[in-house]
């Protein structure tokens, strides 16, 4: 947050989506959480993300061993990689980027989209398992709203609401069945999740791993751009 004079100001759009995790977990997800002032990270039934507050600080190291112990991971995203102490290890690494609306983002709701919720979990994770959209656990649905498009009564796609900083929503597990693909599904729902997002007031952004060409130009032609590119990874404390 910015200091103006000794007075705390609230977080700018800059803040939030540089560290939208940190912003999540200090906020609307606050009770989906757990850690301290410097490290938070979801309940692990919820999701694996965690955040820091700010890496320059020199207590961050510590809290990140007091929050998770010795020799566990911790991951990490954001614009770029913090430089480790010694006996860090890295565990794995990738480059993404982080897409944001436009006013070219025709959201809207979609008549065929049902709400997802705990009965649902099952069918949820069973086709995240065939699709790979990215983590998702057994209570990643209490996140926010999904959303899933059914056929002879099977779950064959879905999309759902992950972070959300202040004033913001990502929309995340974005994921069709193999044998539903080229319908169109996927774009769907992500208009529907973006609609229901904007009615409450917030704007929606996601993230994606930059070897996925193929769907940022897809989220690029729907009304997102390109707002920065990011890496991901996961590290292992000393111990």
């Amino acid at each position: 947050m910015g200091r103006d004079q000794g007075r705390t100001l609230e977080p700018t759009d800059v803040d939030v989506l540089d560290n939208p995790a940190w912003y999540s977990l200090i906020g609307r997800h606050a009770a989906l959480s757990e850690g301290n002032d410097l490290v938070r990270r979801y309940l692990p039934e919820v999701s694996p993300f965690a955040a820091v507050r700010s890496w320059e600080d020199p207590d961050v190291w510590d809290a990140i061993v007091d929050l998770v112990g010795p020799g566990r991971p911790f991951p990490l995203a954001g614009a770029e990689a913090p430089v480790l102490p010694a006996g860090w290890e890295v565990i794995d690494s990738g480059a993404g980027v982080q897409l944001v609306e436009t006013d070219a983002l025709a959201a809207r709701p979609d008549d065929e989209a049902v709400v997802l919720g705990a009965a649902d979990v099952p069918e949820m994770l069973a086709l995240v398992a065939r699709t790979e959209p990215g983590p998702f656990a057994a209570r990643t649905h209490e996140l926010g709203r999904y959303v899933g498009i059914r056929r002879d009564g099977r779950l064959v796609a879905m999309a759902g609401e992950r972070l959300q900083p202040a004033g913001w929503t990502e929309i995340s597990a974005v994921c069709t069945d193999p044998d539903h693909r080229r319908q169109g599904l996927a774009t769907r729902l992500v208009l529907d999740v973006a609609h229901h997002a904007r009615a409450r007031g917030d704007r929606v952004l996601l993230h994606a791993a930059a070897t996925s060409t193929g769907v940022i130009a897809i989220y690029e032609r729907l009304g997102f751009r390109l707002r920065r590119r990011t890496v991901f990874g996961m590290v292992r404390t000393p111990g």
